[in-house]
């Protein structure tokens, strides 16, 4: 006990530091939301891994999908690192970058506004990002209190509250800049972390090749591969077509989610693009692959703790697992889950009181807002925010997963499309995008209260699906923007950027001319 409670006091001690560290950095709207538009490959990267995982993937996802589909449920981690890292970095990275800054833009309502020249757009994009990151903050606050539980039996309630107030703490002291040097702190330990509880827990089941044994002679109980023996050893598990629907919300899901995005509008320059990359990309394969990977195990831990009259309480199992580990070992795991947790926490919150306050309130509620009167109200927001999620995280609505769906499901289903094809496309009209709001949240929704879709898990992936293929459809056939307007808007991708020949090769024409 006095190992675990001394990791926990260095931690947050450190995080409160750069907190105050970072308030040089602070001083006004853009340094607090963007960190300057001047942040390194290092903290970037870190800062996106550590925002798309958190308790959520290590309690609630890596618990719930690992039981349910053993060691196939990696595969998640695998597509969370080349689809949700890799890809967006590549597709997303250096044209967001650019045309934010072209468009001054510092928030995505705000991308959207601008890209298609329509206030109600951004004030309607401001509203679904605010409403649905709360039930992504709670879930965030459920998976790291049943850890909390299990460590110190510490109620669930003082979990909660110590978490949400040192996170507004260093949030509100430093903005952007304290949350990407605490996140690449809390990314460090993330890494190191993963490694020894895996390491850890396969060893108490006799090693991986043990483990895997005992795994591989357990029967199927999915529908699909009843009574089966190998399932969930198998390359695809017992369910492949549910699994596709989890790898397609966790991994798409991150292009179309405000505070992932958000890191490219702050990233420094073209080689911290590149660098960043490869960097975030290999932290998913670690982190991700490996919460996916440690979950898969998680039927050899099959005990009463996670079996209630309602069912398999998932939430449970991860717990369940770490449970057995020496009081050392689970002084890291706490550190580790905290440390993705309070990281995601921060960038919620962050991006959510400063959409509020840029795309909501500046200009239509409160008029002549200067950057004093902005920063001080993005600062009682973030207070506001992180209330209003502790009072829903207090008594939440469902399991961790379900949560974590819906509000990725309404957010990448509204805002993915018009993004990615904005970025893009010359032809995407503003009835297409509104199509787009109305469909994504209008799946995820109705399917709360209707439950046409068994998955919430699923209804989110086709609510994204649903927006990629409603834009172009609706923009052929809807009024187009002025042609003037759209040109101005792409400009910035035509202009000419001098660059070394070791990053670009010259053209031939350009060639025969230095000859």
């Amino acid at each position: 006990m006095v190992s675990k409670v001394i990791l926990l006091i260095v931690f947050f001690a450190i995080m409160v530091l750069v907190g105050i560290y970072s308030r040089k950095h602070a001083t006004n709207v853009n340094d607090f939301v963007l960190g300057g538009r001047s942040v390194g490959p290092w903290l970037t990267a870190f800062a996106y891994g550590t925002s798309y995982f958190s308790a959520v993937v290590f309690v609630g996802y890596a618990g719930q999908f690992g039981y349910k589909y053993g060691m196939a449920s990696t595969w998640i981690g695998i597509g969370n690192a080349l689809i949700g890292s890799l890809l967006a970095w590549v597709i997303l990275g250096r044209r967001t970058r650019i045309m934010s800054n072209h468009l001054s833009s510092a928030t995505m309502p705000d991308f959207f506004g601008k890209r298609y020249d329509s206030k109600a757009l951004r004030v309607a994009a401001s509203a679904i990002a605010f409403i649905f990151l709360i039930p992504y903050t709670a879930s965030v606050y459920n998976g790291l209190s049943r850890l909390f539980g299990m460590a110190f039996d510490i109620p669930y309630a003082v979990c909660v509250i110590v978490m949400a107030v040192l996170t507004g703490v260093y949030v509100i002291l430093g903005g952007y800049m304290a949350t990407a040097i605490n996140d690449f702190i809390q990314g460090i330990i993330m890494l190191g972390g993963i490694i020894a509880v895996i390491g850890a827990v396969l060893n108490g089941q006799g090693g991986f090749i043990h483990a895997v044994q005992k795994l591989a002679e357990l029967e199927s109980d999915v529908p699909l591969t009843m009574g089966q023996k190998g399932a969930f050893t198998s390359f695809v598990g017992p369910d492949p077509l549910n699994l596709l629907g989890v790898v397609i919300l966790t991994s798409l899901g991150t292009w179309g989610l405000p505070q992932m995005i958000h890191k490219f509008y702050a990233i420094k320059d073209e080689k911290s693009i590149q660098s960043g990359t490869i960097i975030s990309t290999f932290f998913a394969i670690v982190v991700s692959g490996g919460c996916y990977f440690l979950g898969g195990f998680g039927r050899l831990f099959d005990s009463e703790a996670i079996h209630t009259p309602k069912g398999i309480a998932f939430d449970a199992i991860i717990p369940s697992m770490l449970a057995t580990l020496p009081d050392i070992l689970v002084g890291v795991v706490i550190v580790l889950v905290l440390s993705a947790s309070m990281s995601t926490l921060s960038s919620l919150v962050l991006t959510s009181s400063s959409t509020l306050t840029l795309d909501f309130l500046k200009d239509n509620i409160i008029k002549n807002m200067n950057d004093k009167k902005q920063l001080l109200c993005m600062r009682i927001l973030l207070v506001f925010f992180i209330v209003l999620s502790v009072i829903i995280a207090l008594d939440p609505p469902t399991f961790i997963a379900q949560l974590m769906g819906i509000s990725w499901g309404a957010l990448a289903g509204a805002f993915l499309a018009p993004f990615l094809y904005g970025l893009y496309w010359k032809g995407v009209t503003k009835a297409a995008v509104w199509a787009s709001f109305v469909s994504g949240v209008g799946i995820t929704v109705s399917n709360m209260f209707i439950g046409f879709i068994k998955s919430p898990i699923n209804a989110g992936a086709i609510a994204m699906i649903a927006g990629l293929i409603v834009v172009p459809i609706v923009s052929l056939i809807s009024p187009k923007m002025k042609k003037e307007q759209v040109e101005d808007i792409f400009e910035c991708l035509e202009e000419t950027a001098m660059v070394e020949m070791k990053t670009a090769l010259p053209s031939e024409k350009t060639s025969k001319k230095t000859k």
